[in-house]
């Protein structure tokens, strides 16, 4: 009997089937009320899954016809297999665990369906999922994948849900034989989906023994798991948790992060963009647009996802009202709005991952296509006055030409009308700049490039989804909005749209200012470089407090275009948020007065939801409009940087062997017009060539022009197409050992090497050294004296295999036997047999013997000297055998005798666990505590007011009827209360409507002008906080110990000082304020929802207890990430900083690709920090936003119970949290900035000497002095004892390591003694005024640091001296140069030699006439003729001066009155030069040098 009634039911409802076939309908498919499909509509669902099959179908057969895909659909970067051998057995198909799994699941599904498609013949709706299913076993066995099947797996989703739909439907009709055919049937499509979810995403025959396993010990061994993840693992990010753990347990370090997935690695993807071609923006989108385009689809997604909740929400509120309608009806919208939220929370997390892939990648090209730049760049000068002379004098011709047409139609006058049009096009018309020259990119400007244009491009990249959907939401947000309200609401939308045309002329005027403050912030930028690179020297003439106020000029005009910038942002934003808060009063004005209809609850409250929405998606255009103008500014930026002209290629096709010449070539320095090299005619053969010559005759120039590095005007320039071993005048080291820095990645060969350590005199130095040649030197070899770096720089040139060596002056910084011993072994040696070596120098005496040629340099014109004219020239008179044995000792000399510690370069602090409170109130503090508090009374207004418009709203609604609007009850935090009256006097609305809305006007009003008011009060404390915070630290920084410069690498100080300030600069207020305002909202919703229910408090706490604890299992690991992060980044600036110094020695040395090549480690080691915090954030963004969509089912459920919603309460938790986190990360930063206002400072001193002090006749006494430079290190001076006589000329002499600079620098009170005395005119140094000691002596280093700008700058950058003063000292101590004042000097001096530097240097010591003046070293570059004049005109202007000389030249003894001998930090031996050099005349350092053996 079950039988017969079973099978009667299946007739029936296969009948009843077959006519809904016949019934097919799309018009009310969905029933409201009972919130199910109709019953015609179940057949198209049925048959969607089978749709989507088929087109599946048809695209696996279209790509086994057509295989090929267009370029831009194939991923940028791929991982290929790496032995070909393995190839067989890649491609041999295989049955995995999962493939059978899910071959097993999708045959049973389809036998199934196939079964009950039979029984229920011919009722089509139960074929469709036969046909799916069979798509899906079809596509299982015919590929059997070892990885997740996308296109199997869609089809099982469409049709689980398909199924989950009709079961839901039919439940009540349906039989029971039906029932458990679908219940099957979704319990194995579920299996397949858990099958296909656990399926890897990688091909696991390939090789992984480089990737790290998900849930093994995270290590920078390995590569990051998300190249072998199951698609489960990467949708729930589920990889993070090892590193997650490892964070909780201890501060996380370097060695604990893995490396970039391949995708992400820089070295593949640098290679590949390289090879595109067209503009940086069109080569981004190339690169990126598979990225894109998945992030346009996410984005989609979203939208859809996000505006179905609030459509789902008001069909549940109607359900609810509806007393008729099913309870489960209700239960059924809570669902699907959950299931919404989950499908958008999932899309979140790969919009999160691919906009981040996208971000990143953007990046890390544009910073290698920035290195690789500056790598081939020309090294250009900045165009001065006098170099666009010539282009002046021809600019008339052109635009009169031009001009003769343009002014004829000038004649007319244009009317009214076209004046008006003229003036209003012009607002909307891109600039047309006059067209001229641009300037060379400066040292501060390729690091803001780099580190704040790059960001800016990139971030649009990351936010490109942003773009689309945006836009998209307004206009779906006004569409909705008319379709409700009707067309008398596009007055509302009108508002709008006036209000975005203001904001399209206020964003043109703000571009104005942003360009202004970006060029403001680059020179900023460049004045601290400088500053950070010249601190010693600044303080050692005591001149850092003139360049401190420069450095904050500077600053204040950043700040100051920065704040008018706010400005003008605060202005699109008051005119975007009064029209949003004006739009719904005007609309609701249109709808009652002009349409003539009631505004009631059913109208009110669903146009209310529709114009938050509007609200929100409107709200961040004015943000997206500023952003897009900044990436604007930045594009045009790196684009003009990318158009600078590269380095000339050499003219290689008339070579000979391994020739080098020039014929009849003409060159110039890059960016100037006037030749520095005229007709040279030159072959250089085998062997020494010796160039010689007077300063800045263009010896410097001529190793410059063989090179490749000037302008070559006419002639030929024919040079091997191989490496040269190049030797700069000022050497250019390495921060790393001595041994790399020789090596220079060549192969280590102990032979030559330690043949090359003889050959320039080093193996004495590294005896002396704890580590020998392994020993860090510091930056640019700050730990190494001026000869040492010269011979280390030699030996680099020495070592190379190249057959060319251009040698730039490296034994100028020598003392004799030095010299004399490199000049044998080395230049006459046998390591340079075989090889062209041209030398410049003007110690020719040394070298004249071993030379094959002679050329001589004068005034841009190179003659070969034949040997007997060499030596009739008596360019340098072969000096006396008796040689002083001395070497130029710079101001690190110190860390030589000490023994240089094993890491010279203290390892970069990080702070550990939570930001301390201390650091958020050095931010509050600095940003004025009043400040804070108006901002704080201004959103305690702001949410007043918004509070008042939800009592208003609800009054209104109440006014048309009393019934309670459940729309409110779920829509407002605060809707347990009632109006109690307040609201009473008021008419009914649908009696006079006008004075409602004029109240709602007057909030509307009170809510703009709070918002706006709250955001200019941030402006103010982020000017404030930015200006006292950058102040104090640059204060802090230039009164630091000398020990921290010594310690502190440059690229690390600039990271701080940009990276961190620029954080503090930026969003950080932003967060601040917002965290503030979610604080506050969520304190007064929980009071407002709790007086009313109190139950709610207790979901509220177990919720606030769950969100607490996700967020903690998050913050260690972020917060040790952003701190990795940060110091990670400032290799990359010092990487910069360093190849622009050394630029010339690694082009010449065909180095690029090395640099290049650590510069891509550098990113990846940057980037990874980078990568895993935003993974990290992917990772707790999944789990709040699906515990947040599950605890808003639970709200709803609570809601129907206790009629009160605290929907609201848990969002802006959830918010808060989320702006807490990222507020944290940014306080980093400040945490970082707040170090370096605890530096420790130099003890300023207790004795202010008389203004006459020291006076021309005070003695200088060492009583026992003994110096160290830190209490690790041995001591620098030891007990030594001498007085030098006021007005006397001493020298100081003894070899490398000796201590002459430390007695110079302790004469400067840059370190004080252990034990003794040194007394000046009878005060102690270590009680003196330290700043004004300095400015009362002066100290002359070997080489002086130049600024960019004018010669007068230079020679007194702080204005103490008249013009006519600094101009006759130029012309005594300048003469031959032809310089004046105004003679433009380029950062470093780089476009002067280095003799003409070492001039510009004792013309600032004749100018300063201190009573007391220290030259160590201060002619060693200078020829002797000249050095001869020097002589005589520093023994003129200074006869009267005690002068200490620290020299290697003979003349420093024979013109001295006293000497001094030092050797190891004692005094080997003292008294009268006159004495000394009579009686010691053949020993006299014969003795100190065989002490110091």
């Amino acid at each position: 009997m079950q039988q017969v009634i079973s099978e009667r039911l299946v007739s029936v409802s296969s009948r009843t089937a077959l006519r809904n076939v016949t019934h097919v309908c799309f018009h009310g498919a969905w029933d409201n009320r009972e919130a199910r499909f109709q019953p015609c509509m179940l057949p198209v669902i049925a048959g969607i899954p089978a749709v989507i099959a088929l087109l599946v179908l048809i695209s696996h057969i279209l790509r086994l016809l057509l295989p090929w895909r267009p370029t831009w659909m194939r991923p940028f970067v791929e991982e290929y297999d790496k032995p070909a051998v393995k190839d067989s057995a890649i491609r041999r198909r295989r049955w995995t665990f999962f493939t059978t799994a899910l071959g097993t699941l999708s045959g049973m599904a389809f036998v199934l369906q196939l079964v009950a498609a039979i029984a229920t013949w011919p009722a089509f709706d139960t074929v469709f999922p036969a046909l799916t299913w069979l798509v899906v076993f079809g596509l299982v066995v015919a590929y059997q994948p070892k990885t997740a099947p996308y296109s199997a797996l869609l089809v099982t989703v469409a049709q689980t849900l398909a199924q989950a739909i009709l079961f839901a439907n039919t439940i009540g009709t349906s039989s029971d034989t039906q029932r458990g055919v679908s219940i099957a049937t979704i319990v194995l499509a579920c299996s397949s989906i858990a099958a296909m979810l656990g399926m890897p995403l990688r091909d696991p025959d390939l090789p992984s023994k480089e990737i790290s396993q998900p849930g093994s010990e995270p290590t920078f061994a390995l590569r990051s798991p998300e190249d072998d993840l199951s698609l489960w693992q990467f949708m729930t990010v589920a990889w993070m948790m090892p590193l997650i753990r490892t964070g909780k347990k201890r501060q996380i370090e370097d060695e604990d992060v893995w490396q970039l997935a391949h995708e992400f690695q820089h070295r593949q993807l640098h290679e590949n963009f390289r090879q595109l071609k067209g503009t940086v923006i069109q080569r981004l989108v190339r690169a990126n647009c598979v990225d894109l385009i998945i992030l346009t689809l996410l984005g989609l997604l979203e939208l859809v996802a996000n505006y179905s909740v609030p459509v789902l929400l008001q069909q549940l509120l109607s359900s609810m009202e509806d007393v008729e309608a099913p309870k489960q009806a209700a239960v059924t919208y809570a669902a699907i709005s959950l299931g919404v939220r989950l499908v958008a929370c999932q899309s979140g997390v790969f919009s999160l991952w691919y906009g981040r892939r996208c971000y990143e990648r953007s990046r890390g090209e544009m910073i290698t296509m920035l290195y690789e730049k500056t790598l081939g760049r020309k090294i250009a000068f900045q165009l001065h006055e006098g170099d666009q002379s010539g282009a002046k004098d021809t600019l008339p011709k052109s635009t009169n030409g031009l001009g003769a047409e343009s002014d004829t139609p000038s004649l007319n006058k244009p009317a009214m009308w076209q004046k008006v049009l003229q003036r209003t096009t012009r607002l909307f018309r891109r600039p047309q700049a006059a067209k001229s020259m641009k300037e060379p990119a400066s040292m501060g400007k390729i690091l803001n490039l780099m580190r704040n244009d790059v960001y800016e491009v990139s971030q649009r990249f990351w936010e490109f989804q942003q773009l689309i959907i945006k836009p998209l939401s307004c206009v779906l947000s006004i569409t909705l909005v008319v379709r409700f309200l009707g067309w008398s609401s596009l007055v509302a939308v009108l508002v709008l749209v006036v209000c975005q045309v203001i904001n399209v002329v206020l964003a043109r005027l703000m571009l104005h200012f942003e360009k202004r403050r970006r060029k403001a912030t680059d020179a900023k930028l460049q004045v601290i470089t400088q500053f950070v690179e010249a601190i010693r020297h600044l303080r050692w003439y005591g001149w850092q407090g003139a360049w401190l106020e420069q450095i904050l000029d500077a600053r204040q005009k950043e700040l100051k275009l920065k704040v008018i910038t706010n400005i003008w942002n605060l202005c699109i934003s008051f005119v975007n948020t009064l029209g949003l808060d004006l739009t719904p009063v005007v609309a609701f004005f249109a709808y009652t007065v002009i349409a003539g209809k009631p505004l009631r609850v059913d109208v009110a409250f669903p146009a209310m939801q529709l114009f938050q929405m509007m609200t929100s998606a409107l709200r961040d255009l004015p943000n997206l409009i500023i952003v897009m103008i900044n990436a604007w500014v930045a594009v045009g930026r790196i684009e003009d940087f990318m158009a600078e002209p590269n380095k000339q290629e050499m003219n290689t096709e008339a070579l000979i062997g391994d020739s080098l010449a020039v014929h009849e070539g003409s060159f110039s320095w890059p960016g100037v017009d006037k030749q520095v090299l005229r007709g040279i005619d030159l072959s250089f053969p085998e062997g020494l060539t010796v160039v010689c010559g007077e300063v800045a005759s263009g010896k410097t120039a001529l190793l410059q022009a063989l090179l490749g590095e000037l302008d070559m005007h006419e002639g030929q320039l024919i040079r091997p197409a191989e490496p040269v071993g190049y030797c700069a005048q000022t050497p250019w080291l390495q921060s790393m050992s001595i041994r790399e820095n020789i090596l220079f990645s060549l192969p280590y060969d102990e032979t030559r090497y330690k043949e090359v350590l003889d050959a320039c005199a080093l193996t004495p130095d590294l005896a002396e050294l704890k580590a020998g040649d392994l020993s860090l030197i510091g930056e640019n070899g700050i730990g190494l004296s001026g000869g040492q770096r010269a011979r280390v720089a030699l030996a680099r040139a020495v070592y190379s295999r190249t057959k060319i060596l251009l040698l730039d002056d490296p034994i100028s910084a020598l003392d004799q036997q030095t010299a004399e011993s490199i000049a044998r072994k080395c230049l006459a040696g046998p390591l340079l047999h075989g090889r062209t070596v041209v030398l410049v120098t003007h110690r020719t005496d040394l070298v004249l013997d071993m030379a094959a040629q002679v050329v001589k340099v004068h005034n841009g014109k190179a003659e070969v000297l034949d040997q007997d004219a060499a030596q009739h020239e008596n360019l340098q008179r072969i000096a006396s055998t008796v040689s002083e044995k001395s070497v130029d000792e710079q101001a690190a000399e110190k860390q030589i005798t000490a023994a240089v510690p094993d890491k010279f370069i203290e390892d970069e602090h990080r702070a550990h666990g939570d930001v301390k409170a201390r650091v958020y109130w050095e931010y509050v503090k600095a940003g004025n505590i009043r400040w804070w508090a108006v901002l704080i009374l201004a959103l305690v207004v702001y949410r007043l007011f918004s509070t008042a418009e939800t009592w208003y709203l609800k009054a209104w609604g109440e006014a048309y009827n009393q019934r309670s609007s459940l729309g409110l009850l779920l829509h407002r935090d605060d809707a347990g209360i009632t109006p109690s009256g307040l609201f009473d006097d008021m008419p009914p609305p649908d009696v006079n409507i006008k004075p409602w809305l004029v109240g709602f006007l007057l909030l509307a009003l009170g809510l703009s002008f709070t918002l706006i008011t709250s955001q200019a009060v941030m402006i103010v404390i982020v000017y404030i906080a930015a200006r006292r915070m950058f102040r104090d630290v640059m204060h802090k920084v230039a009164h630091a110990t000398f020990r921290f410069y010594d310690v502190t690498p440059v690229g690390r100080l600039m990271n701080r000082m940009t990276s961190d300030i620029g954080v503090i600069d930026g969003n950080i207020s932003n967060q601040f304020q917002a965290v503030a305002w979610l604080g506050i909202s969520w304190l007064s919703s929980l009071i407002i929802i709790a007086s009313v229910t109190p139950s709610f408090l207790v979901f509220s706490v177990a919720l606030t207890v769950a969100f607490v604890f996700i967020f903690l299992q998050f913050l260690p690991t972020s917060q040790s990430l952003r701190r990795l992060e940060m110091v990670s980044l400032t290799p990359l600036m010092s990487n910069f900083g360093a190849l622009l110094n050394g630029l010339t020695t690694v082009r010449a040395f065909c180095a690029q690709s090395r640099f290049q090549d650590r510069v891509i480690d550098v990113v990846d080691t940057f980037q990874k920090m980078d990568h895993f915090y935003w993974s990290l954030q992917a990772w707790l963004m999944y789990r709040f936003d699906a515990l947040s969509a599950v605890s808003t089912f639970l709200i709803t459920v609570l809601a129907l119970v206790t009629n009160v919603s605290p929907g609201l309460t848990a969002f802006v938790l959830v918010a808060a949290n989320k702006m807490y986190g990222q507020l944290q990360m940014s306080f980093v930063s400040v945490e970082r900035v707040v170090e370096l206002l605890h530096l420790d400072q130099e003890p300023a001193g207790k004795v202010t000497p008389a203004a006459w002090w020291p006076s021309m006749s005070g003695d200088i006494v060492f009583d026992k002095v003994t110096i160290k430079y830190a209490p690790h290190l041995d001591d620098a001076l030891s007990g030594i004892s001498f007085t030098i006589k006021g007005g006397s000329k001493t020298a100081v002499i003894g070899r490398t390591g000796s201590g002459k600079s430390t007695l110079a620098l302790a004469m400067l009170a840059t370190v004080l003694p252990e034990s003794g005395r040194i007394m000046v005119d009878n005060v102690d140094l270590a009680e003196v005024d330290k700043q004004l000691l300095r400015t009362r002596l002066t100290f002359l280093a070997q080489d002086p640091v130049l600024f960019p700008g004018t010669m007068r700058q230079n020679l007194d950058p702080v204005n103490e001296h008249s013009d006519d003063a600094c101009a006759l000292v130029l012309q005594r101590v300048c003469e031959r140069q032809g310089w004046d004042l105004t003679t433009k000097v380029e950062a470093g001096g780089s476009n002067l030699s280095q003799g003409q530097r070492q001039l510009v240097g004792l013309a600032r010591a004749v100018l300063r006439r201190s009573a007391i003046i220290i030259l160590d070293e201060a002619t060693a570059s200078i020829d002797r003729e000249t050095a001869m004049q020097i002589q005589q005109v520093m023994h003129e202007e200074m006869k009267d001066s005690t002068v200490i000389t620290i020299a290697h030249r003979l003349e420093a003894v024979r013109n001295a009155d006293y000497c001094i001998v030092l050797g190891k930090g004692k005094i080997l031996e003292q008294g009268p030069a006159s004495e000394m050099l009579n009686a010691h005349q053949d020993d006299m350092v014969d003795g100190s040098g065989s002490e110091n053996a």
